[in-house]
Order: structure tokens, then C-alpha cells, then sequence
């Protein structure tokens, strides 16, 4: 494992672009397919056995439900992209079906800017979940254990399924962080010289 991180993280002009898409689009697809899995089976769990009379944290205030969801499919292209990579890869290692230069940077370029709109939506759910829990525990007595608020409105309550929440938005902005971190050592590797591309960079490329 470390002679891996070592090949693919020390770059030189015979290394192969190839194997770098491959290692790192193999790399992030299946982390995010693990990772991904858990905020999938959470909200498809909210979505089916969520609807009920009494409100949960989230009642009121659908736009944290939009905004997971929006992550949800982001989370879902990116882990295409992935994969997208080690297609890639096989195309690079053949010569006669291997793109241009500027084509593989598109298509990085397209894995960085879906990774960034997923760390943003996974914010902006954190921020949104953790400011309602704050404003239920400021209402609750301060004792530190009721979380239950019957007073001033409908009752609400904290549960353990919106820490588990905060547990899965946690590891899926971790996921994309590493995936962005891939894409943008990928599209560094494209800038320098390597086995597919030896002369990039030689007239300011």
C-alpha cells in the first residue's frame, strides 16, 4: 500500500498517467461507494418511516431535507466520475483511442467543480443542523439531559438519528474532501511530463 502512495504521489517523466487514474479513480469510487452508502440508507429511512404527526428536529424547515438530497446526487455523480476516471485510464494506455491533453484536463476539471458543489451542500446541511440543534438545546432546560420541547409550539425532540446524521454528513464531506484532493493531484499530473505525454509542459503547456 505505501509503495502505491509512493509511486503515485512522486511523480517522474516515465511514470504512467495511466496508472495514476486508475489507482486514484479506483481509490475514490470505492470510498465513496462505502461512505456513500450510509447517508443513502439515513435518508431513505427518514423518507419512509419519517413522516409521521409528531415533528422531528427537521419539521418546518424542508430545506435541509432539499439540500442532503441535492448532496445525495452530487455525492452520486462524483462517484461516477470516479469511475469515469479508470475508464479513462484504459484509454490512456492505448494509443491509438487515447484522448488529448486538454480533454483529460476537461474532464478533471469537471470531477474538481462537482467535488467543491458537494462540500458546499454538505456545509451548508451542517450548518443548518447543527444551528437547529443549538436553538432546541438553548430552549430546553438547562440541565444538560432533557432534549424534549412540549412548550411554545408542537412538540420536537433531539434523537440519536440526528447525531447519526451529523456522523454521516461528517464522513461524506470527508470523502469528498479526499476525492477533491485526487481530482486536483490528478490535473497536476496532466500539466507535467509523463510516459503518455512526454513533451507537455516543453513550450508552456
Amino acid at each position: 500500500m505505501f509503495e502505491m502512495f509512493q509511486k503515485v504521489f512522486r511523480p517522474s517523466r516515465n511514470d504512467s498517467l495511466s496508472r495514476s487514474f486508475s489507482r486514484l479513480g479506483w481509490l475514490g469510487f470505492w470510498m465513496q461507494v462505502a461512505v456513500g452508502a450510509i447517508p443513502l440508507v439515513l435518508t431513505i429511512y427518514a423518507l419512509v418511516f419519517g413522516r409521521n404527526p409528531a415533528p422531528g428536529t427537521r419539521a418546518g424547515f424542508p430545506l435541509i431535507e432539499y439540500l442532503s438530497i441535492a448532496g445525495l446526487l452530487v455525492l452520486a455523480f462524483t462517484t461516477m466520475w470516479s469511475y469515469r476516471y479508470t475508464r479513462l485510464a484504459v484509454r490512456l494506455a492505448d494509443p491509438e483511442r487515447r484522448p488529448a491533453e486538454s480533454a483529460v484536463q476537461r474532464t478533471v476539471w469537471t470531477g474538481i467543480r462537482a467535488s467543491t458543489i458537494g462540500i458546499i451542500f454538505s456545509m451548508l446541511v451542517m450548518l443548518f443542523e447543527v444551528g437547529q440543534l443549538l436553538i432546541y438545546f438553548l430552549r430546553a432546560p438547562q440541565a444538560g439531559i432533557p432534549v424534549i420541547q412540549t412548550t411554545g409550539g408542537p412538540a420536537s425532540w433531539v434523537s440519536a438519528a440526528d447525531i447519526a446524521g451529523l456522523m454521516a454528513l461528517l464522513l461524506t464531506m470527508f470523502v469528498e474532501v479526499a476525492v477533491l484532493a485526487f481530482s486536483v493531484w490528478l490535473l497536476y499530473r496532466t500539466t507535467i511530463p509523463s510516459a503518455e505525454f512526454p513533451h507537455v509542459g516543453a513550450n508552456g503547456r
